[in-house]
């Protein structure tokens, strides 16, 4: 087996795409909840309820530390945003919501962003539908025999043609029985190949684009919010791939993505 790999077992499996399911119906409800006006604690604190109402609990949570249930980034957060009772959602902002249960003993993980104005400006709309783009092609390319650098090209060539900075400090991953597992998935190339994709192997393929730079600062305060330096607005999507012999699984495929 090829440095990097982490195959599951069928049974594993199962019980990853169970979690996988629960994850993405919680992230799908949370985002139909947000609305202007309520503070970022109020979606956190509905994260919580629906978390609990699965019968799962947050993977985020005291996580090396993370306060949060779920990791809320509005506007010019890209990752990792702390849940505050002082932020308000306006009606122009868009919410990054970052969800991941355990259940049954796996782990899911997945992201969505949401826009708040029905008519978004033209530049949003390039962002929101460009990293939704870059996703997909980043998940087109993972299959069985090709290399975790092939799914890093696409979603960077997607990125490019969508006119967006590609986040470089963060990165996707293996996932299933531990939040983190190997490999790192980039969404830029010049890294090298990576190890081959295998069956049995769950990735989380997530570009974070930004409209503006690619450079990003980590709030001094919080330690947690990764901002872009020049206060441009950036997006977050990111699904959990399972490697088939076949065609790429998407483990957390829902209506809101």
């Amino acid at each position: 087996m090829s440095k990097g790999q982490n195959v599951h077992t069928p049974e594993e499996i199962v019980r990853i795409r169970r979690a996988a399911a629960v994850t993405a119906q919680i992230r799908d409800l949370l985002a139909e909840s947000v609305r202007p006006g309520m503070t970022t604690m109020d979606v956190d604190m509905r994260a919580a309820e629906l978390i609990r109402a699965s019968g799962g609990k947050s993977a985020f949570l005291n996580y090396r530390g993370y306060p949060g249930n779920v990791c809320i980034s509005v506007n010019d957060e890209v990752v990792h945003g702390i849940a505050s009772c002082d932020r308000v959602i306006g009606e122009h902002d868009i919410v990054s919501l970052d969800v991941g249960v355990e259940f049954d003993g796996a782990l899911g993980d997945t992201a969505v962003t949401v826009c708040m104005d029905p008519h978004p400006s033209a530049d949003i709309r390039r962002l929101l539908e460009g990293t939704r783009s870059a996703l997909m092609r980043g998940i087109e390319a993972a299959r069985c025999g090709r290399r975790v650098g092939d799914i890093s090209r696409a979603v960077e060539l997607a990125a490019r043609k969508s006119r967006l900075g590609i986040v470089r400090e963060y990165v996707g991953h293996g996932c299933g029985i531990h939040l983190h597992e190997p490999p790192e998935v980039p969404n830029f190339t010049g890294w090298g190949g990576g190890p081959v994709l295998a069956p049995g192997m769950v990735i989380c393929i997530e570009p974070m684009l930004n409209l503006g730079t690619e450079r990003i600062v980590v709030d001094r305060h919080d330690g947690w919010t990764v901002r872009t330096r020049d206060g441009s607005w950036s997006a977050h999507f990111e699904h959990m791939v399972l490697i088939t012999d076949s065609e790429p699984e998407i483990l957390t495929w829902q209506k809101t993505m």
